[in-house]
């Protein structure tokens, strides 16, 4: 059996709560990282990999960046190397491959640039405060032993605890006792004697990442060595990795109205929110574009933006940076709280058009989760736009887009250490383009298409990179009609969640027209469902609201290292004899590494394969549940060899149904992923 799901789908959110303390939570034994392996000399030269993988392994998929990305446990290091793991609420599950270095004080981990570099950005962790709010703690980085600087490192936006939707109290007790939790298979407040759980309970969302520009340009093969000071306040220090790039100078808009004329403080001291408003104003009367110098701009709350041109010197320069901002009273649509944004007029009131906004960052102050909050970097209603090479930071969602709304493209941003979503087109939002986004560290679903109420459509979703969502899924797709999801790169999803997803659920409209999903690569995707104890797919269909009646196929897709399944078809125990994924079409598709099997079928409905080839299967091909019926005359799922399918894995006994079902199969771990001869 399956049980229900607990996860509700509705807004986030976060509020700062901030509690400075040296000191490590001794409750926190459990998460502190310990080594599993030891600290070597690291390689001669520098090993660049995309999503923790050989960069040949995903050429052509996801996005095209400007950094190169070193993992730290391919680095030279004094420390240890901690993982791979990917058991949730630990520190290697939520690291990029699931490895990581841990460093003490006076430890070091030292990278060589393969290219010359101006600038980087390192993913870490440092623990919480006893009381739950943060540490601050400093990292010294030097190159070659010179032009030493250090960063204040933080853990004020990170570690979360508890249930959805989390809280920031390591000490609090359970958020819902109602809820039926895997870990004692009861609902707590209907069980005597009510269990007792190990504080801080489900400790999540280590990591934080944080940008440096280093003055200078530095020559490839110059050693970047980062240092945790001798005394420093964090019992330790995790780097998880170190991106390095050179980035270009800043870029001055030519007849573009600076905000300093009409009173804006470059420096972030005072209120900047009015004079860009203005600017705005007199941009729109002169049809003009409006600058952002290099700078940070205090903007503690929401802008409204329609018909306007927005472009900055570039994301490394010009900042947004706000502070949340508590309301006097709730807003009508629920926020408690306000913040650093720039939003659409809402749809209901025509939505906005026309707004390009380009080339600066967004850096918010959200640290807790509270879902009727509208503290997103990007918001409301855009139709008719474009969002381009923004960094996104520290906000609840980095573009969370109410419709009806049509035609905005939102290309080029890097959106990390979000609270909740990166992305959602959420309500009607039609003829828009996903492309060459990078996201990593998400509290929710990295990129999402909810069709809640208005069924989006004719979207596409292409050529992404999704990095680490700690709940949920890479790349969701909830109804709609007509979507496309292609070249996509996505990556280490640690509970509740696949890299690629498509759900009937969350009360979306129906699917309808078609949906593709066509030259994706995941790896080490596919978490095992908590509440379910059961191993989801890399690519994972869900029928619980309806059937899945679209004209669905699969082409093209590469599923690597995958910890459960590659594929899984599923429907909800309680509707499995209504609802069902009657066909689904696979071609051209290579798995390489399952711990379970290729294909786990849930649910009534059928599939064709063609050209699937595998290896590295951890246990039969086909794992055929059907709806759990079991009838005499096989599976209520069934499968039809269209050629081709090689590595044996769909073997003719297997066909057109036979019942293979193990509820739970135990897990064999696949080797590497390896060139595809």
């Amino acid at each position: 059996m399956i049980p229900s799901r607990v996860r509700p789908r509705v807004r986030a959110g976060a509020r700062a709560t901030a509690v400075a303390c040296a000191l490590l939570c001794a409750a926190q034994a459990a998460v502190t990282p310990t080594a599993t392996a030891a600290p070597g000399p690291g390689p001669a030269g520098p090993v660049v990999t995309r999503a923790a993988l050989d960069t040949a392994l995903v050429a052509g998929r996801g996005a095209d960046v400007a950094f190169d990305e070193q993992e730290a446990e391919n680095a030279r290091t004094t420390g240890s190397v901690i993982g791979p793991d990917r058991t949730p609420y630990t520190l290697p599950s939520e690291a990029s491959g699931r490895k990581a270095v841990r460093l003490v004080p006076g430890q070091y981990v030292e990278f060589t640039l393969p290219r010359a570099a101006n600038a980087l950005t390192v993913r870490y962790s440092v623990p919480d405060a006893v009381a739950g709010g943060g540490i601050t703690a400093p990292l010294d980085v030097s190159v070659d032993g010179r032009d030493r600087r250090t960063m204040t490192l933080t853990s004020q936006y990170s570690w979360l605890y508890n249930q959805y939707p989390f809280t920031n109290d390591p000490r609090a007790g359970l958020l819902h006792p109602d809820w039926w939790l895997a870990e004692c298979s009861c609902v707590p407040a209907a069980t005597t004697p009510v269990p007792d759980f190990p504080k801080p309970f489900r400790p999540t969302h280590f990591y934080d990442e944080q940008r440096l520009l280093l003055g200078k340009t530095h020559r490839a093969g110059e050693k970047v060595r980062l240092t945790v000071p001798a005394g420093s306040p964090a019992a330790w220090t995790v780097i998880d990795l170190l991106d390095t790039e050179l980035v270009a100078p800043p870029h001055v808009e030519r007849g573009g109205i600076d905000v300093r004329l009409l009173g804006a403080d470059p420096t972030g001291r005072r209120d900047a929110a009015p004079a860009i408003e203005r600017a705005i104003a007199l941009a729109r009367r002169l049809d003009r574009p409006v600058y952002l110098p290099p700078g940070t701009f205090r903007v503690d709350r929401h802008i409204t933006v329609d018909d306007i041109t927005i472009v900055g010197a570039g994301n490394w320069y010009t900042v947004l940076k706000g502070r949340q901002v508590t309301l006097a009273e709730p807003a009508p649509d629920g926020s408690r709280h306000t913040g650093v944004g720039l939003y659409g007029k809402p749809a209901a009131e025509g939505g906005s058009r026309n707004v390009h906004l380009r080339g600066f960052a967004v850096e918010g102050d959200v640290r807790e989760r509270i879902d009727t909050d509208q503290v997103n970097a990007i918001g409301g209603a855009m139709s008719d736009s474009t969002i381009d090479g923004l960094h996104l930071h520290h906000t609840k969602v980095g573009l969370w887009f109410d419709g009806p709304m049509r035609n905005v493209k939102v290309t080029n941003n890097i959106i990390t250490d979000q609270i909740a979503d990166a992305l959602n087109f959420h309500t009607g939002v039609t003829d828009s383009l996903v492309r060459n986004n990078f996201v990593r560290n998400t509290g929710d679903d990295g990129i999402a298409l909810w069709s809640e109420k208005t069924a989006d459509a004719r979207n596409t979703i292409a050529r992404n990179t999704v990095q680490s969502p700690t709940l949920a899924n890479g790349i969701a797709v909830y109804g709609g009609a007509d979507t496309t999801v292609t070249g996509n790169l996505v990556a280490d999803p640690v509970r509740e969640g696949s890299g690629l997803h498509a759900g009937a659920r969350f009360g979306a409209e129906p699917f309808t027209g078609t949906l593709r999903f066509t030259d994706n690569t995941t790896v080490r995707a596919g978490t095992l469902d908590l509440n379910w104890r059961i191993g989801l797919g890399a690519l994972w269909f869900y029928a619980l609201d309806g059937s899945m009646d679209a004209d669905v196929r699969v082409t093209g897709d590469h599923y690597l290292d995958s910890t459960h399944n590659a594929i899984m078809l599923v429907s909800e125990y309680g509707v499995k004899d209504r609802y069902g994924i009657p066909s689904v079409h696979f071609k051209d598709i290579r798995v390489d590494g399952t711990g379970n099997s290729v294909v786990s079928a849930r649910t009534a409905g059928s599939a064709t394969f063609e050209n699937v080839d595998a290896r590295n299967v951890g246990a039969v091909g086909v794992n055929n549940c059907g709806s759990f019926n079991f009838p005499a005359s096989g599976s209520e799922f069934t499968l039809t060899d269209r050629g081709g399918n090689d590595g044996g894995w769909l073997a003719p006994w297997l066909l057109p149904n036979t019942i293979t079902c193990d509820d739970r199969p135990p897990v064999v771990t696949p080797p590497a992923p390896a060139p595809w001869s």
